[in-house]
């Protein structure tokens, strides 16, 4: 219910899950209800199969990217996809955000990437489920692990975050959307801005999650 208080969705767009480990399931936002309708008893549980478990709502229609992403990567335990305009704008764009400044470096060392538009190969096939492959595809390919970068866009589609908490996939939305935000002024105002410098994207990352971080309380 945070997604439209935080501007990161319209109407029914978007949705967020939550993991259970130890039970081998999530539980997701049903389709195309409207968030002030929202409440526990309407989650929809599924296990990593994408197999309903329970719930009499039918879950939303990204469920399978979801069960793909907790499926192969165990560390996540939350995530959340949105259509937020600016981050959806980069990725209608076909463009990875550039790090251009210290709030980016706060939380990535690293340009967040766009997944290229998948194949028609992928479209045709299971596209919910194929979508989780084109992340994950994406971050192998550049090297990336999901622990270390926990968002992404995907070409001509829209972002997607994660992290161990459905909190902390739902923050890591907002912050992406105010990367993309910020990425795309610097460049109106500055068409030929420079990349942030690496001792600047070092020091900002690892005063807050480095061994000597002294961030916060």
């Amino acid at each position: 219910m945070q997604l439209p208080k935080l501007n990161l969705v319209v109407f029914t767009f978007g949705n967020v899950s939550a993991a259970d480990r130890e039970l081998g399931v999530f539980a997701i936002k049903p389709s195309g209800v409207p968030y002030e309708d929202l409440s526990p008893e309407k989650m929809v549980i599924v296990d990593f199969d994408g197999n309903i478990i329970e719930g009499t709502l039918r879950p939303s229609s990204d469920t399978k990217t979801h069960a793909v992403l907790y499926k192969q990567c165990e560390g996540i335990g939350g995530i959340c996809h949105t259509h937020s305009t600016y981050a959806t704008a980069w990725a209608q764009s076909h463009r990875d955000i550039p790090i251009y400044g210290t709030t980016h470096a706060d939380h990535n060392t690293v340009d967040i990437p766009c997944a290229p538009p998948m194949s028609d190969e992928m479209i045709k096939g299971d596209y919910e489920y194929q979508t989780g492959f084109q992340i994950l595809n994406c971050m192998q390919e550049r090297g990336l692990n999901y622990k270390d970068l926990e968002m992404i866009l995907i070409g001509n589609h829209a972002p997607f975050s994660w992290g161990k908490t459905a909190e902390k996939a739902v923050y890591n939305s907002a912050v992406l959307e105010t990367i993309a935000q910020m990425a795309l002024l610097t460049e109106q105002i500055n068409p030929q801005v420079a990349r942030l410098k690496e001792a600047l994207i070092r020091k900002h990352h690892e005063r807050k999650h480095g061994p000597d971080s002294y961030y916060g309380q």
